[in-house]
């Protein structure tokens, strides 16, 4: 991700001087944060042997400033990673009930000098408002969500205040801010949204028919960026991204508690998982693949809505049976229904049972991604497979548990 930007200035110290750093750098000129990609830059120049009037290697958006809510989360952190990696000032927004726990994903890039952390809640528009017009930033990224299908259930006023209210008030934050002609709005929308799908696969143009609380505030959150795109002319985009993991994903989350269930059934630690609908269908892919499409799909000359997925449908009983293959003990199937479990091939334990309050009151059984658009559109591809995501995840797992399992045996947690 890295170009050669001409500096004309033969002086490597004159680089770092007002004129010409807010010349080079215009959107990095905002007081507070000057600063920082100052020093960055200058410890970059002062490790170039190059002669003088030559060409120095930047970053290709050095100095470009991004706003990303959520980004303790999943996603956040690996989109936080991308744009760090490429040059941009990143505002990273957090709940302001946020603890050490919840940053854990983004602890190493805390220290990063264009990495800043704002304790700001969602539905505070003022607070909003107030970063925005410092900040000025050129691109925002609305990640921060109830993203929880089941706990939607239990939570659906609280889910719809974060999702869909939450939106607007982002979204309204930027208007006062005086932002609509300048900035560029990524609102995270999801494959939930098809919910009972009527077509097989499900592209931008397929109804949407969702089947849960949490399917229903994004329901809102993706017209309401629709809206003030046709409203306002804000450069808005949804990217309805289909089922994505990694080992950063919640322990809540059905494909996290396998990979950790494993690792903990190989250790001795656990006997059993109990899963529910196994035979639900996903379209699974890599979270570090899919904020890179975010990414394109805010580099794009006009603003438009994006499916995100793999193109490809599997079973949670296949994720179950290439995780448990992965830490030596394949498994095979017997019964049918609630009474069905998976066991490991040869020594008969049984390793998966099925438990009705797993179910939701309202399944969605098939998700199946058509990604032609974004294909043809930004040429993006993911590059990640499904075996070597489902790898990844229990292999990083069967690491976590083989340390709390050491930390164990030496007695120092009960």
């Amino acid at each position: 991700p890295f170009e050669r930007a001409s500096i004309p200035d033969t002086s490597k110290t004159r680089l770092l001087d007002s004129e010409n750093f807010d010349r080079f750098w215009p959107s990095a000129s905002i007081t507070p944060f000057k600063t920082a990609i100052r020093e960055t830059v200058y410890r970059y120049v002062q490790q170039q042997t190059i002669p003088s009037a030559a060409k120095y290697t930047l970053p290709s958006h050095f100095g470009r400033v991004a706003a990303v809510t959520g980004v303790a989360g999943q996603d956040g952190s690996y989109l936080a990673e991308l744009l760090l990696s490429k040059g941009y000032i990143v505002h990273g927004l957090v709940r302001r009930t946020s603890n050490v726990n919840t940053l854990s994903r983004i602890q190493h890039v805390l220290g990063h000098p264009c990495m800043f952390l704002h304790q700001i809640d969602i539905d505070d528009e003022s607070a909003l408002c107030s970063l925005f017009k410092t900040a000025r930033p050129a691109e925002i990224y609305n990640l921060a969500a109830q993203s929880d299908v089941r706990i939607s259930f239990d939570t659906p006023v609280s889910t719809g205040t974060v999702n869909a209210l939450g939106t607007l008030h982002l979204l309204e934050a930027l208007r006062n801010a005086e932002l609509t002609s300048t900035v560029r709005f990524y609102q995270a929308s999801t494959s939930e949204l098809y919910g009972k799908v009527h077509a097989v696969p499900q592209n931008e143009d397929t109804p949407f028919h969702p089947r849960s609380p949490y399917a229903v505030s994004k329901l809102m959150a993706f017209w309401s960026v629709v809206n003030y795109r046709e409203a306002y002319n804000i450069f808005a985009s949804n990217g309805i991204l289909f089922n994505h993991e990694s080992p950063r994903r919640g322990e809540n989350f059905v494909t996290r508690k396998i990979t950790r269930g494993v690792a903990r059934i190989k250790h001795g630690l656990q006997d059993c998982l109990f899963l529910g609908n196994i035979n639900a269908k996903r379209d699974w892919g890599h979270a570090r693949d899919y904020v890179r499409a975010m990414w394109l799909i805010l580099q794009h000359d006009e603003a438009n809505d994006f499916v995100v997925g793999s193109g490809c449908t599997r079973t949670v009983r296949e994720f179950c049976e290439i995780a448990f293959s992965r830490s030596g003990m394949p498994i095979s199937w017997r019964g049918e229904g609630i009474d069905e479990v998976g066991y490991v091939t040869g020594t008969g334990k049984v390793v998966i049972r099925i438990d009705p309050k797993f179910f939701r009151p309202a399944e969605v059984d098939l998700l199946h991604s058509d990604p032609s658009r974004i294909q043809k559109v930004l040429g993006w591809y993911p590059e990640t497979s499904f075996a070597q995501l489902v790898g990844e995840m229990v292999d990083t797992d069967y690491e976590y548990v083989q340390v709390q399992q050491k930390i164990l045996s030496m007695g120092q947690l009960e």
